[in-house]
């Protein structure tokens, strides 16, 4: 059976982080919990499958595997997905993107800002 670069089953992993004999729980940060959010409802509008996502991930290829991390790999999936599926198009997504950017570097800033 031949494997593709992203199926890591059966393969010798690096030993997870132990807290009392158990594997440590991962904080999930707040970027990391939206990312999860937003696939979890972009699905159920019916943009797109879980596999869809999967489909877009394995297509980055090794290197956004080695380079890139989970919620990262994600984001890039959603995102490709929702421009394939026409929610948006790349030129929509840059111009929200300047947007967001002239808002300021932080939360705190947007927020006064009144965005």
């Amino acid at each position: 059976m031949n494997k593709r670069w992203h199926d890591m089953g059966g393969d010798p992993a690096d030993a997870l982080p132990l807290r009392d004999g158990r594997p440590a729980e991962h904080d999930f940060a707040l970027w990391e919990k939206r990312v999860d959010a937003l696939m979890v409802l972009m699905t159920t509008k019916g943009h797109f499958t879980v596999d869809g996502l999967r489909r877009a991930i394995e297509d980055m290829g090794p290197e956004a595997f080695e380079t890139m991390s989970y919620y990262d790999r994600w984001i890039a999936a959603v995102n490709q997905n929702l421009v394939e599926s026409g929610v948006y198009t790349l030129s929509e997504l840059g111009q929200r993107m300047e947007q967001v950017a002239r808002r300021g570097p932080t939360y705190g800033q947007a927020s006064l800002a009144g965005a």
